[in-house]
């Protein structure tokens, strides 16, 4: 099946995640750096389908795109370019850090290992997607007469 892919993108890193194939779960898959990430989804693109990229946009608490954004949308125009067939939804990234930060606490993970920021970027994708894919299950769910 068809997979969802999560991108937490960043000037110098960006977390990648994918959905599972019945879009249940969203699992973190690496950290690549972002001068490599449309090699490295071309790579991924030649091994598995992908359906949708997730795409984390910074906002301010104002509802205002933040200044990453414009790195972000300059890396959108080149996803586009070369997956054009391929739709792109943006998602609100606002305290996906803390709440990867969180996820590793409760994880049990030690300190030294949260200070790693490719496991920041990557457990960010992961929430980037699931909060996605949490939407739309809720979306399918609420479209269903019991």
């Amino acid at each position: 099946m068809d997979r969802i892919i999560g991108i937490d993108y960043g000037r110098k890193r960006t977390g990648v995640a994918a959905s599972d194939p019945l879009r249940i779960f969203a699992s973190a898959l690496e950290t690549v750096p972002s001068a490599k990430i449309i090699e490295y989804l071309q790579k991924y693109a030649e091994n598995e389908v992908i359906e949708r990229f997730v795409v984390g946009y910074p906002i301010n608490m104002d509802g205002k795109p933040s200044e990453a954004a414009r790195d972000v949308d300059a890396f959108l125009n080149r996803l586009r370019k070369v997956f054009p067939q391929i739709p792109v939804t943006l998602e609100d990234e606002r305290f996906t850090s803390v709440l990867a930060h969180r996820a590793m606490i409760d994880g049990g993970m030690k300190k030294s290992d949260r200070r790693d920021k490719n496991s920041v970027d990557r457990i960010s994708a992961s929430i980037i997607l699931q909060s996605w894919l949490d939407r739309e299950s809720s979306k399918t769910v609420n479209n269903t007469s019991i």
